[in-house]
């Protein structure tokens, strides 16, 4: 019995070349942000790093969850500190640690920039059911896991720091 669906090698052929295509672009969308505010697109991450937990993070715990060096995380945070996205300060339990604040407008200013790609990413979604959404939801979180698990093996195999979750 036909499914009418393409051999399952064309798809599966077909969904690794768009999502390749997916990681260029978005590769391209965020050098677009980084450029708008004045940093690079690693810059970028680590703010988004830096921002999305419950609190300050210390300088230590941003290189170890992002992969990098403390001295490539250290050039990292100057630069956000030099663009005003981010502050120095004392850890007040532990005076020996830096922590990095977020400022306050941030937030918002980064929000604003990704406020049209938003917007149509719900349009897309529209477009499906949701069943169909809670399947994509499946693969893009088993995809990103499987990434992360991928570059930390690079990361290994090179002597690199591993990126932790």
């Amino acid at each position: 019995m036909s499914t009418g669906l393409p051999p399952r090698e064309d798809l599966v052929g077909a969904l690794s070349w768009k999502l390749r295509r997916l990681s260029g672009e978005t590769v391209l969308f965020h050098q677009a942000i980084a450029d708008r505010l004045g940093i690079s697109p690693t810059d970028l991450k680590c703010l988004d790093l830096a921002s999305s937990g419950p609190g300050p993070v210390t300088a230590g715990r941003l290189a170890e969850v992002s992969g990098l060096t403390s001295g490539a995380i250290t050039g990292v945070i100057n630069r956000l500190e030099k663009a005003g996205l981010v502050n120095r300060e004392q850890d007040p339990n532990d005076r020996r640690k830096v922590i990095i604040v977020v400022n306050p407008n941030v937030p918002d200013k980064v929000l604003g920039l990704f406020g049209s790609i938003t917007d149509s990413m719900m349009e897309l979604c529209s477009r499906y059911a949701d069943h169909e959404l809670a399947l994509v939801l499946d693969f893009v979180s088993h995809a990103a896991e499987t990434t992360h698990n991928e570059a930390t093996k690079l990361q290994q195999s090179t002597g690199m720091p591993a990126a932790r979750s």
